[in-house]
């Protein structure tokens, strides 16, 4: 595999000096933990602030990236806060949920302290990706005074049809999965080489108040204004901040570049590569980008006030990608930059091709489609989003597409360019009052192989409301749109498309209650083709570069798998996932961390309430005789009426128990 880290740079403009525990406190009292880098003479010279607000442990939890990124910013004249969020890594509190209010209303308040500081010029900016790409987009919407732009990788404008909890209505596996590791992630205890002898009590406090995530996010089935708050997009007018949106092919938030760029009066660029769930000067598949550079020349324009000619760049700029084997890791993804100045662009037109008998583009249906899967169709997609540089992209399509009905399309004389997100138009009827759909374009390659361009899943009791869902009247006819997520892709002469259908997608999202069956009567795909402008690149972006790295001591590699196997007494399919992040031992204050995690998703094929998830994560860390481990397990499970979540929490140290609880919840099902 390639090595992703960008080049090194050690000498900056000024030199850069590192507090390693900066307490902040809050307006109620809380102390929060920060690490802070900024130029040596920031008090003499003061720089603008740049904000990272996260629960992901700066102590070890982004000590990777951090170490490559806050110090090579601060040497170009910015201090660089990361901030531990309360009840997570050093700071004191309790986290009760993602996006609280709470949460929100303290990146203000850091804001607002740091900008009060001899060291800060008064103008500030914040950044992130994936739960700090989110809160930067909150944050810019509560608009706190100073805050004059953001960067945001990898995030949503929509949380409940565009992040890990559900998607067309359909909720996603990811969603217990995302539960099940925020379980894991909060339930490690604080430094206490940096906290001194209260640490122990903030830890049992912080276990005692563990939320169980998967209750409240299970709990909400319905676009409700529990998932209105944080969605910037019910109001895209209330942020006035300068926005950079950045976001990869790869990763599970593809659309929100696009939704930004289209929809915010305020300032706005965005930039997809080809990226997994990274930061783009250490992402892949290749190629990365100058992400620093780029974040510098963002901040100097609209922090300092340096006309660089950061508003003058391409609105839109995305890696159009060329058609490769599917596998389920690749280093490189060829193709090409393309930049657009106006988005949505005059140079995408829509190609309009009708779901025939088999075909695509020739005549439309003449007798209805049945479609009806097996449950565990769904196998080769992968996951939601791809982080571990392992086997987690979607893998060679024929096995679902075997499982799907599929309609072809001619072998294309001239290559397609497809930009944007595609939408498919059916008219059909089920014979159940709950179904869903799984829509897929693929590329049909002269080599035999089927590969995923952009899919789509949807929950058809979702077709006309988010909000206010209503049951399919079994056969009775409908109509409704199926958007499929937004993707850049060319597909060269000699290939075919391919739309496969089919009524399951397992374990991406959970089986409908009974197994449907979806009667297609006509269906019509709209495709956004790109003009060709030229076959070479239209923008550029400068060699990826960062600070030193974090110097440490590896104990155990990581190492990452994934495989499919079939219990040959009962036909239950189950998909089996392990991830070992490896351990490691910081090499400036000696703290070893480690983690493991198990999945085992399973199904039969022909009955939707066999559906079981069950996640285990083992969380190590200590130093010398210090050493404590925490354990988190939970599993879930379904009828016809109720979802059942167990778990249980157990952390120790020095093998000794020193916190145990469990839980048991019945969940209602509502429309899903």
């Amino acid at each position: 595999m390639a090595s992703f880290m960008p080049d090194i740079e050690t000498s900056f403009e000024r030199e850069v000096v590192e507090i390693e525990d900066q307490p902040i406190i809050v307006p109620d009292g809380c102390r929060l933990s920060a690490r802070l880098w900024m130029p040596k003479d920031a008090e003499a010279n003061p720089v603008p602030l740049i904000l990272e607000h996260l629960p992901y442990r700066k102590r070890d939890g982004t000590v990777v990236r951090d170490s490559i990124t806050h110090p090579w910013m601060a040497g170009q004249g910015y201090a660089c806060l990361r901030v531990d969020m309360r009840g997570n890594g050093d700071s004191e509190g309790v986290m009760s949920d993602e996006y609280t209010p709470q949460e929100l209303q303290d990146a203000c308040d850091v804001i607002t302290w740091a900008v009060s500081q001899p060291w800060c010029s008064g103008t500030a900016g914040m950044m992130g990706i994936s739960w700090g790409g989110f809160n930067s987009l909150q944050v810019a919407a509560l608009k706190p005074p100073a805050l004059k732009a953001i960067i945001t990788i990898c995030s949503t404008a929509d949380r409940f049809a565009d992040d890990i909890h559900f998607k067309g209505g359909c909720l996603l596996g990811e969603n217990f999965g995302w539960a099940a590791q925020m379980l894991s992630y909060s339930s490690r205890p604080p430094d206490p080489l940096l906290l001194g002898p209260g640490w122990r009590e903030l830890w049992l406090n912080r276990l005692r108040e563990m939320p169980f995530l998967a209750r409240e996010w299970i709990t909400r089935q319905t676009r409700d204004d529990y998932w209105k708050h944080g969605s910037v997009c019910e109001d895209y007018a209330a942020i006035e901040a300068a926005v950079l949106s950045i976001g990869g092919w790869h990763d599970g938030y593809r659309n929100t570049v696009s939704n930004l760029v289209e929809n915010l009066d305020a300032p706005v660029k965005g930039i997809v590569g080809p990226w997994i769930h990274k930061y783009p000067h250490y992402a892949g598949p290749e190629p990365r980008i100058g992400f620093l550079q780029e974040a510098k020349r963002w901040w100097d324009y609209w922090l300092k006030g340096i006309d660089n000619g950061a508003e003058d760049l391409p609105v839109y700029r995305a890696w159009l990608m060329d058609s490769i084997a599917p596998k389920r890791w690749v280093d490189e993804r060829p193709g090409r930059w393309i930049a657009e100045n106006d988005w949505p662009s005059a140079t995408i037109d829509k190609l309009s091709l009708d779901l025939g008998d088999g075909t695509l583009g020739q005549a439309a249906i003449s007798t209805p489609v049945p479609v009806c899967s097996p449950l565990d169709c769904g196998r080769q997609g992968g996951e939601y989003f791809p982080f571990a540089y392992g086997p987690e992209l979607p893998d060679e399509q024929t096995p679902d597409d075997q499982y799907s009905v599929c309609f072809d399309g001619d072998v294309l004389g001239d290559q397609l360019d497809i930009v944007g997100a595609p939408t498919l138009v059916v008219r059909a009827r089920a014979d159940k009052p709950l179904a869903q759909l799984a829509v897929r374009l693929c590329d049909l390659r002269p080599d035999g192989t089927s590969a995923l361009i952009t899919m789509g899943v949807f929950n058809l009791a979702h077709r006309a409301s988010a909000e206010n869902p209503e049951p399919l009247e079994p056969g009775e006819e409908f109509e409704t749109t199926l958007t499929l997520d937004q993707i850049a892709y060319r597909i060269p002469a000699g290939h075919r498309l391919r739309i496969a259908v089919s009524t399951s997608y397992w374990p991406f999202i959970w089986p409908a209650p009974e197994h449907a069956t979806v009667t297609l009567e006509a269906g019509s795909l709209q495709l956004p083709c790109r003009t060709v402008l030229a076959d070479q690149d239209e923008c550029s972006f400068e060699t990826p570069v960062g600070a030193t790295p974090w110097r440490h001591e590896n104990l155990r590699p990581s190492a990452s798998t994934r495989s499919t196997e079939t219990d040959p007494g009962t036909g239950v399919v189950s998909t089996l996932v392990f991830n070992d992040a490896g351990e490691n031992r910081d090499l400036e204050h000696g703290l070893v961390s480690g983690s493991t995690t198990r999945e085992r998703w399973s199904i039969h094929p022909d009955d939707p309430l066999s559906a079981t998830g069950h996640i285990r994560w083992e969380q190590t860390g200590g130093r010398d005789r210090w050493w404590t481990e925490t354990v988190a397990e939970m599993e879930m499970r379904c009828d016809r009426e109720w979802f059942y979540i167990t778990g249980k929490l157990v952390a120790t140290e020095n093998d000794a128990v020193m916190f145990e609880k469990q839980w048991d919840e019945k969940i209602a099902r509502r429309f899903v």
